[in-house]
């Protein structure tokens, strides 16, 4: 048994994999994997066209045609797939490669990455410490990448088991170098698409070098009851962005958009794109952070690699001052810190857009507060939440 579980780190109860679940479950999941009737999976087409998030090439210059095609995708769905985007197909395979020979160690050797609630950072299986809560059907391993000083290779997987020309750390580093490159690429789209100078809502994250980025690689197991679960539950993402690269042969990802869940067509080697909260809160609502949640299958398992790109986590965000013009565009939400915002997440787990949609109402009836600048915070913070 204790090759299935994690008993400690910080947990409040004994943390069962999934992978060991479904190796072990026969045809039935467990109670506590089963979601609400309103919260199963479902799917409107799942093809191309309407039925498909937005698909932008990046292959021309940062030029207006660009920007606007990028902008309009962040306003209308808060998603977009990115191709033609400039990070290598071979990086892209090396990595997933990488990450699956990772969950495909035995069970013993991946328990020796438990991570804690601490930090997140390691191998996990949940998110929120509510003791009983409801659990997603999937494992994950994450990581801290930026600043610099949260970066600890104690915490990376070894490079014993190579992966086409390096092993997992090495094409992790390679992968996160590009990705952060791109991620500051379409930073300077979206400011433009606001009306704003290329480097406006870079400065409002701390700057080319003080944002936070972390990666979270998901593994989905085989699940005999697809119908009842989901990989994970419908959310926003709490951060600013996220570059997603999914797995090239299953599906699973399903937006939110005029209220039907929409089963999304991946594109090979494109990133799926999508705006995050606090770039929700920057544009003043402009750009939209979209719920989406991840459906799981009888018969394939599938991997996927999330690349959070966040603001500074001591840096107080509120919506851009040239963002707001009362009283008919006030500000919507309140100055707070990223650190304070996730905090919510630490302790409920995700749950929809609850965190955001509470700062609005309170601001509601509060009064709108001043803007916070890119100049109000001190020195970048070593906080160990997760960024």
């Amino acid at each position: 048994m204790s090759s299935c579980f994690n008993g400690g780190a910080g947990w409040p109860e004994p943390v069962v994999r999934v992978q060991a679940v479904s190796d072990s479950c026969g045809a039935t999941i467990p109670e506590r994997y089963v979601k609400a009737p309103s919260e199963r999976p479902s799917s409107l087409g799942g093809g191309g066209g309407l039925n498909n998030i937005p698909v932008v090439d990046m292959s021309m210059p940062d030029g207006e045609e660009t920007a606007r095609a990028v902008a309009a995708a962040c306003r209308e769905w808060g998603f977009f797939q990115a191709v033609n985007h400039g990070v290598r197909p071979e990086l892209l395979r090396r990595a997933r490669a990488a990450w699956r020979g990772f969950f495909a160690r035995p069970a013993e050797a991946r328990e020796a990455y438990a991570n804690s609630p601490a930090t997140y950072e390691g191998y996990g299986s949940r998110l929120g410490t509510a003791k009983g809560g409801p659990l997603d059907w999937g494992d994950y391993y994450f990581l801290h990448l930026l600043p610099a000083a949260l970066k600890s290779h104690d915490k990376w997987p070894t490079s014993s088991v190579p992966a086409g020309g390096g092993g997992l750390r090495e094409a992790t580093e390679e992968y996160a170098e590009e990705v952060v490159r791109l991620c500051r690429r379409v930073m300077r789209l979206l400011s433009r698409g606001l009306g704003l100078d290329d480097g406006r809502l870079q400065a409002a994250f701390g700057g080319v070098g003080g944002e936070g980025a972390c990666l979270r690689v998901n593994f989905y197991p085989r699940c005999p009851q697809p119908e009842l679960t989901l990989g994970v539950a419908s959310h926003s993402d709490p951060g600013g962005m996220t570059m997603l690269l999914v797995d090239d042969q299953v599906r699973g990802l399903q937006v939110k958009n005029a209220g039907h869940w929409i089963t999304v067509d991946p594109v090979p080697d494109a990133f799926i794109v999508n705006i995050g909260d606090q770039i929700q809160v920057l544009s003043n609502a402009v750009y939209k952070s979209v719920e989406h949640r991840v459906t799981v299958s009888a018969a394939e398992e599938r991997l996927s690699l999330a690349f959070f790109y966040n603001p500074r986590s001591d840096l107080p965000l509120a919506p851009m001052p040239e963002l707001v013009a009362p009283p008919a565009r006030p500000a919507l939400y309140p100055p707070m810190t990223f650190d304070e915002y996730r905090e919510h997440i630490r302790r409920r787990g995700l749950s929809g857009k609850a965190q955001l949609q509470s700062q609005q109402m309170a601001t509601a009836i509060c009064g709108a507060p001043p803007a916070a600048t890119a100049s109000s915070s001190s020195s970048s913070s070593a906080s160990t939440l997760a960024r």
